[in-house]
């Protein structure tokens, strides 16, 4: 029986498996809301038989968004947009869908990446001025932005939550904070971003307060089954920056707390770092935190084979695996993956008669009779 195939639980959510398809932005929103695109693209990707879709990075606010383009959960017109998007997903897949909330910080108000990626300067009309814990530039070049006051950090917090109502409005599984890659809250985590003096600066608890504050904010808001979980940068590859023991004291906090799982990447808060590449580079650190705190952990990054994935969870390296590019070079990903380990999938019964003659019974459920 493959380890990989074994339903997870996650609260009061049932995982049929433990594929999970990372959250990866589309830069293809309209003044935050879904468009076709999402439609076509997430309900490709809701196809897939994975056990777990998880929503791009979801701006709480206009400010919150990396680029003027990004996919918000902050009006009632983004949630019909979104509303639209899931209630298709609905009707044609059982796959569990979660959203991830996110404020980009000082990353904020830059170009999407076909079109460079770079901040776009002041005074232009498609930007505003980012928001993060200190008076910081990302890089020495770009515009410093505007710290956080305490009626700030409030309105963030604040936005937080009423992101995750949304969310429960739209009947979605889970949520997932985004706390990795450089974006606020890993901005408040991580001393090469976090310069403030205050309560919420200096000492390690103290720059992991405000985080901590959001999620407590967020599962406040949500039915006490539906879990809440979140992504961090286990490390940011810079001397000095936020690293992995201290990954597993946030760890610690958060379980405490009701948080559900961790879900475990790395870097991105610095252009200093120097990441040592490699297949399954990151799954070391979702190892130490399951092993140092016993909450579950998703490991992503270069797993890209279902052999390795089965061996990650087998091992007990990770509770799951994510996949971002992976799955989008190969959207069908976990089909190949159970036809490997000798495992079967949830596949749509339109598609049950592109079983392969050698892996009979790959589709769980089928009957299918061809005139």
């Amino acid at each position: 029986m493959s380890r990989l195939f074994e339903p997870l639980q996650l609260g009061a959510l049932r995982l049929p498996n433990r594929i999970v398809i990372a959250p990866m932005c589309q830069y293809s929103a309209e003044e935050g809301s879904a468009t076709d695109w999402h439609l076509i693209h997430l309900g490709h990707l809701a196809l897939s038989g994975a056990g777990l879709l998880i929503i791009e990075a979801t701006a709480v606010s206009p400010t919150a968004r990396i680029s003027p383009a990004d996919l918000g959960l902050y009006s009632d017109a983004n949630e019909r947009a979104l509303g639209r998007v899931i209630a298709a997903i609905r009707a044609h897949s059982p796959i569990a869908v979660a959203v991830q909330l996110a404020h980009a910080g000082r990353k904020g108000s830059s170009r999407a990446p076909w079109d460079g990626g770079a901040q776009i300067p002041p005074g232009d009309p498609d930007g505003w001025i980012a928001e993060a814990p200190s008076a910081v530039p990302h890089s020495p070049a770009e515009h410093a932005p505007a710290a956080l006051d305490a009626a700030g950090l409030a309105r963030v917090r604040d936005q937080f939550a009423g992101a995750a109502r949304r969310a429960v409005r739209l009947g979605l599984d889970g949520i997932e904070l985004h706390l990795a890659h450089g974006y606020l809250l890993h901005e408040f985590l991580s001393p090469l971003a976090n310069h403030r003096t205050d309560a919420h600066g200096g000492s390690l608890q103290n720059r992991m307060r405000f985080p901590l504050e959001v999620f407590d904010a967020v599962r406040a808001a949500v039915p006490a089954g539906m879990p809440v979980w979140v992504r961090v940068s286990a490390t940011d590859w810079v001397p000095g920056g936020w690293d992995l023991p201290d990954s597993i004291a946030l760890a610690r906090e958060l379980k405490a707390r009701g948080c559900a799982a961790m879900h475990v990447s790395s870097g991105g808060v610095s252009p200093q770092q120097k990441i040592a590449l490699g297949p399954g580079y990151q799954v070391p650190f979702a190892e130490r935190i399951r092993a140092e705190t016993g909450l579950p952990t998703v490991a992503v990054g270069l797993i890209t084979e279902p052999a390795q994935a089965e061996a990650i969870v087998a091992s007990g390296q990770a509770d799951a695996v994510a996949l971002a590019r992976a799955m989008l070079y190969d959207p069908r990903w976990p089909w190949r993956a159970a036809a490997e380990l000798g495992a079967q999938v949830q596949a749509p019964r339109q598609y049950w008669r592109s079983q392969p003659r050698e892996h009979k019974d790959l589709f769980a459920g089928l009957a299918f009779g061809q005139r």
